[in-house]
């Protein structure tokens, strides 16, 4: 396995729509196995082909091995990937990307979704995903249309992960009168 290069923005890689695959072979599993230890190397949760400079349809997604989320641990490999059904609700959440590195922004998004594709082998894989793994595989998506998330973030919530952390504090800091800590619903807002 190797590390791969994830490109940053600015890239004109990143702005091109990923190329359908139509050979599952070694290569392409090559490419998904370096897509995950490059993943892992830079502490994402997810990775799309062409922040590693391939302009083809293929996301790696891995929920943290933590018991705060829900499919702790669990990890998908998904080539062609296609949202079949998405919810009316929706929520503004904080996401950043290893391609925009060390920034933050708010970005509304589907709770829950459910998405086709192809593993490996070509095979047809479903998967239905809500709150944040909803939330990781449209993020991932996007980038197969060259969507970045600043794209489609809240004006003005765009910002350094430093200054995102000072405001998160400012808000815990500020005295509530609400039973429910200030911190995420404020931001959220």
């Amino acid at each position: 396995m190797a590390i791969l290069e994830i490109l940053q923005i600015g890239n004109p890689v990143l702005r091109r729509r990923g190329v359908k695959i139509t050979r599952f072979d070694n290569g392409l599993a090559r490419l998904a196995e370096d897509m995950i230890e490059t993943m892992h190397t830079a502490s994402g949760v997810g990775l799309a082909a062409p922040q590693v400079g391939v302009s083809t349809r293929l996301i790696v997604v891995e929920m943290p091995d933590d018991g705060d989320y829900p499919h702790s641990g669990e990890r998908w490999v998904v080539c062609n990937p296609e949202v079949v059904k998405e919810s009316r609700e929706t929520e503004v959440g904080q996401e950043g990307c290893l391609s925009v590195a060390g920034y933050v922004g708010m970005v509304e998004r589907p709770t829950a979704v459910t998405i086709r594709g192809q593993d490996l082998t070509g095979h047809k894989m479903r998967v239905k995903a809500d709150g944040f793994l909803a939330r990781a595989f449209l993020h991932e998506m996007d980038h197969l249309n060259g969507v970045l998330y600043v794209d489609r973030a809240k004006e003005d919530t765009v910002m350094t992960i430093e200054q995102y952390e000072k405001l998160i504090q400012e808000v815990e800091d500020q005295d509530t009168s609400d039973d429910e800590p200030a911190g995420k619903s404020a931001i959220l807002a």
